[in-house]
């Protein structure tokens, strides 16, 4: 089978030996695969540490053509009774905690030594992925017939969204503050925060450098007002110079969600915490839970983003993310 690897900071698609089924899981033949901001980091920075295992994509929508497993379906979407089974096309998170450790009891689900180690294999590029009976009873989750593969590939990266959020202590379907949210940087992940805040009912707003993506938000309803200070303020955007902005249109006791990583060692001031009293919060990867509720949402049809990917052939991967390093595309997403 075809799978990508990166090697020596390249990209490279190379003809492997398919994954077997040894051990309770199943196959997935890969249908789709979103390419990932995190994807990008990675290949960014894979010249610091050459000798590391780099596994590239994770926003996999497959069909289950191997399975192996006493699992009777997710436990967290409510169809637990509903086995897996061959044939069926399914949307997926790539780790899962342990709900047993102090950081999983204490919500901290992805600090959890278990998250950290699981992973599907060989990567999400690829023609063929092994996932474990881990993954089955926490992260798969079955679309219904006719739904759309391109609107569930955004399923993972939504329920890192929602984690966010969560963090925020905003709640689904309950009564929230009648806060504004800002999300700074536009980008896929920027513009999935928008929409799921704004499916928590938080009124949301968006602001990005880029023009082109400040326009193309705006047809989604996310706008940017520059006259508001902003209860919340969601960090999306890669760039150290997003701290600035965040303090100037943060409200005095406001909260600020770290959702990204920047170059160098940049950070918030001491005392701009402590005088203004901010808080802030990283989020960094979903429970369960959250891709649950992110399942919900994308297989309702609340959050549909069919139409925003471009998509490329596997063959095609470099091209992908070279159009993606340079802004010709808003999301490439591999079509197998």
């Amino acid at each position: 089978m075809k799978s990508a690897i990166l090697e020596n900071g390249k990209i490279k698609i190379i003809d492997t030996k398919k994954p077997d089924l040894t051990a309770p899981g199943a196959i997935i033949q890969v249908i789709a695969c979103g390419l990932c901001g995190s994807d990008i980091v990675k290949i960014k920075h894979s010249a610091e540490t050459p000798d590391k295992k780099v596994i590239l994509g994770h926003e996999v929508v497959g069909k289950i053509v191997e399975i192996n497993t006493e699992v009777v379906g997710n436990s967290y979407c409510g169809n637990a009774v509903t086995p897996f089974k061959k044939g069926d096309i399914v949307t997926l998170g790539h780790h899962y905690p342990c709900m047993k450790c102090d950081f999983c009891k204490n919500g901290h689900h992805s600090m959890c030594e278990t998250f950290k180690a699981v992973n599907i294999s060989p990567a999400g590029f690829s023609e063929y992925i092994y996932i474990t009976e881990g993954h089955l009873k926490n992260t798969v989750f079955k679309l219904k017939d006719g739904a759309s593969i391109e609107n569930a590939t955004f399923m993972e990266p939504l329920s890192c969204c929602i984690r966010a959020i969560r963090q925020a202590g905003y709640r689904y379907k309950k009564e929230n503050p009648s806060h504004k949210a800002l999300v700074i940087g536009l980008g896929s992940i920027g513009l999935l925060m928008s929409l799921g805040l704004k499916a928590f009912d938080i009124e949301a707003y968006g602001l990005d450098i880029n023009p082109e993506r400040q326009n193309f938000a705006g047809k989604f309803g996310v706008q940017f007002d520059e006259n508001l200070h902003y209860d919340t303020i969601f960090m999306t955007s890669g760039s150290y110079k997003a701290i600035d902005t965040a303090l100037k249109y943060i409200k005095d006791g406001g909260k600020i969600i770290v959702f990204s990583s920047v170059e160098g060692d940049f950070g918030y001031k001491n005392n701009d915490i402590y005088y203004r009293e901010l808080t802030v919060l990283g989020s960094y990867s979903p429970a369960p839970v959250d891709l649950a509720l992110s399942y919900e949402l994308i297989s309702q049809n609340i959050i549909n983003l069919d139409g925003v990917s471009t998509f490329y052939t596997l063959d095609n991967l470099p091209l992908a993310v070279n159009d993606t390093m340079k802004n010709k595309i808003f999301k490439a997403c591999i079509k197998l």
